[in-house]
This record gives C-alpha cells, structure tokens and sequence, in this order.
C-alpha cells in the first residue's frame, strides 16, 4: 500500500505543480515539463505496483446490478475525456470535460471494486481531480465557454469512444478482471 499512496502524491505534486507553486514552475521553463513527465510516470508505475501488491482488504459488495451502472459511466467518462479535446458542442458546456471524466470513472470504479487499495486508488484519483478543478477555477477565475463546436466532432467522439470502450474491456480480461457482469 506504501507504494500505491506514494504513487498518488507523486501524480498529485506534478500537477498541482504548475498551479500551486507558478513561479517556480516557470523559472523552469522547459525544463519543467520534462520534470512533470518523469512524475507522472514514475507515480503511474508506483501507483500499478502499488495497488497489485497491496493486500485485499474487503470493505464492500453492491448488488451485482451496478456492474451495469459501472459500464454505463465508463462509456460516459471515456466520451468525456475525448469530448475534451474535440472542441465540439460538449466542449462548449463544461469547464473541465477530461477532470470530469476521471472524476466519473474514479466513482464507476469504486462502484465494483469494494475492497481498500482499490478505495485509496480509485478515490484518490477522484479526490485529485475534484481538487484540480477546485484550483484552476481559484486560479483563473470565470469561465467563459467557448464557442459551441460542430455536433460532428462529439459524434466521432462517440465513435471512438465505443472502440476504445470494446479495447479496454478486452484488456481487462486479458489481464484477468471481467468487467461485463452478463459475461461472467
């Protein structure tokens, strides 16, 4: 569990980085970036050894129906997390589509996991982008949304979105965790 929790300070500290200490991260300059690189990286690899070497501590079990809802919100969090980058009428209504978005899929997460790594990856992850929102709306102020974009990009959007999400289910299986409960 050391390992996951250092994991998630190190992801922590790179991003806020940037918003919490401005000055100092900008006398970097481009030096900077390649400082935030290394950990995010090094807390994405911390936080995967961390969480497949913590023991299972159980906490919870929801009914088996949620493993719907679980499903249902990734879809939705991987359409956001595109939408993001897409500039396209979705783009236009929320301030933070890719925070949301992991913010989403941190809760759709936590829905089917109930056990305690899972609890501090997961939540900690959804803490950090809640708090990330909560920082760069301190630091710049109103938003003003963007002109809507074209209602096409937000369809391939929804197109990608599907094959990732049949991607990423695959790879879960492949690496031993089922995530459509009808298949179990």
């Amino acid at each position: 569990m050391t390992w996951l929790i250092l994991g998630l300070l190190l992801w922590w500290a790179a991003h806020l980085f940037k918003r919490v200490l401005p000055r100092q991260r900008a006398a970097m300059g481009k030096a900077g970036r390649g400082l935030v690189a290394v950990l995010i990286l090094a807390g994405i690899g911390l936080m995967i050894l961390g969480y497949r070497d913590a023991n299972f501590v159980y906490l919870y079990d929801l009914p088996h129906w949620v493993w719907h809802v679980n499903n249902l919100l990734m879809l939705v969090a991987l359409f956001l997390m595109g939408a993001g980058g897409a500039r396209g009428l979705v783009a236009s209504k929320l301030r933070h589509p890719m925070l949301i978005s992991v913010v989403v899929w941190a809760g759709a997460h936590l829905l089917v996991n109930g056990d305690l790594p899972s609890l501090v990856l997961f939540g900690g992850l959804g803490l950090w982008a809640l708090v990330e929102m909560a920082v760069i709306n301190r630091a710049e102020g109103p938003w003003t949304a963007p002109e809507p974009g074209p209602v096409s990009k937000d369809a391939k959007v929804a197109a990608v979105t599907i094959v990732l999400y049949a991607i990423i289910v695959g790879v879960h299986y492949w690496l031993g965790y089922p995530v459509l409960a009808m298949l179990e």
